[in-house]
């Protein structure tokens, strides 16, 4: 009986949450029920629910008709970007040892994928949208749109050489041995050094600890990350010429069919970025000062200003 009002008064009046709270404190057969039987249900759930039966949960397996959003599946990026997927009010639930969570909220389902690999999977459709650094997007190749510069994730891919060499410029290795994780760009940026002086860089592809493989006589520099420094410092690099700038940007396809919901996702990463950038400050001040006010805080469009009751003041 229990069950049948829970999916009586949620089809009636559309209160989704009241059915799945229902669900919560019947059996399993109940739970799934009132789960499948009630549409929208999973709305009701979020990424902080806790002993929620999984057959009240959203299939993570069913993302045919979800917009796809890739996220970075670890590292400190992956950690940066979590914190847009909240301030954007995307709910979820990420069972243990998936790496597909339907939002609960949205149509849309995160998929935690290597950084490396989120813009080519962009590019080829597989994805309609995701957040990886330019960088990334850079040695892919592949062709997206630029939807958001995230200010997150800065750097500066740079070529990299032993410290005593740090007066060399970079066409003095050209031919040389060059370790890296981004093959494409280090030879886009070597192939005409090499045109100039008749030479092939030989260009290894490693992943993972590149500053160590000067040290280990793997190489004669590298080409990686900079961000710090610290770590290029402790393996007794240098830079010789940066590469590129980057950072994390939200990119598309350009021919996703989710493009509206593209749009409200960035929407609501632009209502982040904007609300990083400014601090409410409320003070008082006499009406004969308030263009000095002004100039000090002029507010996003321009300052609210009240009457006090004592007179003069604002």
């Amino acid at each position: 009986g229990l069950v049948r009002d829970a999916h009586m008064l949620a089809k009636i009046e559309g209160l989704e949450g009241h059915a799945v709270a229902a669900a919560y404190r019947l059996d399993e057969e109940d739970s799934v029920s009132i789960a499948t039987s009630v549409k929208g249900a999973e709305s009701a759930l979020s990424s902080h629910a806790v002993n929620v039966p999984p057959q009240a949960l959203p299939d993570p397996h069913d993302v045919s008709s979800n917009m796809l959003l890739a996220l970075p599946k670890k590292g400190r990026l992956a950690e940066l970007c979590l914190k847009f997927v909240e301030a954007a009010g995307l709910q979820y639930h990420r069972r243990d040892r998936l790496d597909v969570a339907p939002c609960t909220n949205l149509p849309i389902t995160l998929v935690f994928l290597p950084a490396k690999d989120i813009a080519s999977f962009i590019g080829m459709g597989n994805v309609d949208a995701g957040i990886t650094g330019q960088d990334m997007v850079a040695e892919a190749g592949c062709t997206v749109k630029t939807e958001l510069e995230l200010g997150i994730g800065k750097c500066n891919l740079s070529l990299q050489v032993p410290e005593v060499k740090g007066d060399h410029s970079a066409a003095e290795f050209a031919g040389k041995r060059i370790a890296t994780s981004f093959p494409n760009l280090t030879r886009k940026f070597f192939d005409p050094l090499d045109a100039a002086q008749g030479v092939k860089t030989q260009i290894t592809d490693i992943s993972g600890s590149v500053e160590a493989a000067v040290g280990l006589g793997l190489a004669d520099a590298v080409v990686d990350l900079v961000e710090t420094g610290t770590t290029m410092r402790a393996a007794g690099l240098c830079v010789a010429e940066n590469i590129m700038s980057t950072q994390a940007v939200l990119i598309s396809n350009p021919h996703t069919t989710h493009a509206s919901l593209v749009h409200k996702i960035c929407q609501r990463f632009e209502g982040y970025l904007t609300s990083k950038k400014y601090s409410l400050m409320s003070y008082n001040v006499p009406r004969t000062l308030l263009h000095k006010a002004v100039e000090i805080t002029p507010g996003k469009r321009s300052p609210t200003v009240q009457a006090l009751d004592e007179e003069g003041w604002v």
